[in-house]
């Protein structure tokens, strides 16, 4: 799409990530006339194979990949002195390139807790229906049927997930549902949250490729000469006259054009300004604009325009633990064609030919979400007894966890094992209580940097979930019929002759066989996990991290709530300038943010539309 430079817009887009590319898309298409520019910082993402073969999603996190940004967080003593990394995407297309496509959708009483007004649940389920086209099974009521993101089960079906099933109904005494994200089931009286499904994918079942924001919204309106997209530019600030929003400021991006002049240019809206660089972007793009809390903006030299101390500060993410286990020889899993075996030209031709094979794959076939039973409250530790009384106990549709296996252990975690077949559990929170913050920085040396606080695990109720999410996976994958043992170093170093302690295994344990019982030191060790780097182990990689759903950083509340921008996504305290990202969403969503961010695209497109009176 490259098209002549053009010094004035109607609309400016301060990054190009998944929510951009719909709103952009959105109203190109709606008015072919209206002149809009996406300006990205990484770079296109058009046919590319590790954006569009579903299978090559782990090359993204590769840690020499320059189609995310690795954010690395402040040390913590909750992860006793380690400091996570979070990604996120770094391309045109953001997340909705480089993400797991899982496809989950949060109840939609957590779009009425926002109370924004426009954005309550029943305003929005037509916008949900309006995105998608649900290939996996017809006439249900609240998914839509003719939308341009593709949902299906994926190129082949893997054993490895019907046996997570057929573990989950038996022994975890969990029913079984076609599907759990339908909206209007979610909300009604019942344990929805604890039935077993089959995964769906944000994969074409037709074409066998990833289905993203990039292609289906910005790529197929290559005709429209008015719709452009410079790739290679970061956004460094909003350039303003008397507090109204006239354009931007940027730069070639050091990442994305090594080689390029680094001297800054302007591009000027006559319209409007969308700032949509994403959790981390976002806030840092006002800041540099004036805009954010005293304090941070004097420690960086920057004069304030507007005095809105909720600016970076709400960081929400789900906590996400990883672990590998041994899979039977002759199971389906992923493992060689991530590795680059033989398989892999056999697989891609089949693919070619007609979207099918492991290659339209990402490995992830069944979840639960997951609410404990009686017995499991009691089983785990009493300290989250106050926070299932007052956030969960009164409402069924909440989700604690989301339990799933993987059919396969993805690079680069498994470059130092051996080659062979394995399966991951992951399981990862939805609601949890710790809230960190996104602010610029400057470093010693004088270069801009970032102060990134995670926050996580420090509410201590936020690790006994996950500490019987260990547990219990590993009940279920020990049952199942490909388990062969657990990769050690994945695991917890339990003590010496405890019933707990990893090895490799024949087959798996009998479906009535008893629990592994675990000592105080064993929940110790399980605790540990979550907290230690251990260098030279898996472990530090396997242990608590983000599941990359980073959001709430320009949040959608009250000015005086430390709110950032109101319900029809205007900055307070300036004219003429949005946000519309993942950063706007105040609380935490009980799902894979994918579809929160497409639909938070779909009603900032339908809000600027009628702002303009197109």
């Amino acid at each position: 799409m490259s098209h002549p430079i053009l010094s004035e817009f109607d609309i400016v887009f301060a990054g190009g990530g998944t929510t951009a590319c719909v709103v952009a898309g959105r109203l190109a298409a709606h008015d072919p006339s209206l002149r809009i520019l996406i300006l990205e910082a990484g770079q296109h993402t058009l046919n590319k194979p590790i954006h569009v073969q579903p299978y090559q999603f782990p090359f993204n996190q590769a840690p020499t990949s320059t189609t995310v940004t690795f954010n690395i967080g402040n040390p913590s003593p909750r992860l006793n002195g380690r400091a996570p990394i979070v990604p996120c995407g770094r391309c045109v297309g953001g997340g909705s390139c480089v993400n797991f496509m899982v496809y989950t959708r949060a109840p939609a009483s957590d779009y009425d807790d926002w109370g924004a007004n426009g954005w309550e649940s029943e305003n929005l389920i037509p916008l949900m229906k309006k995105l998608e086209t649900y290939e996996v099974q017809p006439d249900r009521p609240t998914h839509g049927y003719d939308g341009p993101i593709k949902v299906s089960s994926g190129g082949c079906k893997i054993g490895i997930s019907n046996e997570f099933i057929q573990v989950g109904t038996t022994y975890h005494k969990r029913q079984y549902a076609d599907d759990t994200d339908d909206l209007e089931t979610c909300n009604t009286y019942s344990a929805i949250a604890n039935f077993w499904l089959m995964y769906k994918r944000y994969i074409d079942g037709t074409t066998g490729r990833r289905s993203d924001a990039a292609h289906h919204y910005v790529y197929n309106q290559a005709h429209n000469k008015n719709l452009q997209v410079w790739d290679g530019r970061r956004v460094k600030c909003i350039i303003f006259e008397d507090k109204r929003a006239v354009g931007v400021e940027f730069t070639n991006d050091p990442v994305s054009c090594p080689d390029v002049d680094q001297s800054l240019s302007i591009v000027r809206a006559s319209k409007l300004v969308v700032v949509s660089a994403g959790t981390f972007g976002s806030p840092t793009i006002l800041e540099r604009s004036g805009i954010g809390a005293e304090a941070v903006l004097k420690r960086c030299g920057i004069e304030q325009l507007v005095n809105l101390p909720g600016v970076g500060e709400n960081y929400r993410d789900h906590d996400t633990v990883f672990v590998p286990y041994l899979a039977a020889d002759e199971a389906v899993t992923m493992d060689a064609l991530w590795r680059g075996e033989g398989i892999l030209q056999e697989s891609l031709a089949q693919w070619n030919r007609g979207g099918k094979s492991l290659i339209a794959q990402n490995g992830l076939g069944s979840k639960i979400k997951w609410r404990p039973d009686d017995e499991e409250l009691k089983a785990m530790d009493p300290a989250f007894q106050p926070r299932w009384k007052e956030f969960f106990k009164g409402r069924p549709d909440k989700t604690v966890a989301i339990f799933a296996v993987l059919a396969g252990y993805v690079p680069p975690l498994s470059d130092i094992l051996p080659p062979r077949n394995y399966m991951t559990a992951g399981y990862y929170t939805l609601y949890p209580v710790s809230v960190g913050s996104v602010h610029i920085n400057v470093t010693e040396n004088g270069e801009e940097g970032m102060d990134f606080t995670t926050g996580f695990l420090d509410d201590p109720s936020d690790i006994i979930p996950l500490d019987f999410g260990y547990k219990k996976t590993r009940e279920i994958l020990r049952r199942m019929a490909s388990y062969r043992g657990e990769v050690t170093t994945g695991h917890p170093d339990f003590p010496e002759g405890s019933a707990a302690a990893c090895r490799e295994a024949s087959g798996p344990v009998d479906l009535n066989a008893p629990d592994i019982v675990y000592t105080a030191e064993d929940d110790e060790a399980i605790i540990l996990t979550f907290h230690l780097h251990c260098h030279g182990k898996i472990l530090n990689r396997t242990s608590m991290q983000t599941s990359w759903h980073s959001l709430g950083t320009c949040a959608m509340k009250p000015e005086a709530d430390q709110g950032v921008v109101d319900a029809r996504l205007n900055v307070y305290g300036v004219s003429n300038l949005k946000v519309a990202d993942m950063s706007i969403s105040p609380l935490n969503v009980g799902t894979n943010t994918y579809s929160t961010a497409l639909l938070i695209g779909e009603r900032a497109a339908m809000i600027i539309a009628e702002d303009l009176g197109i």
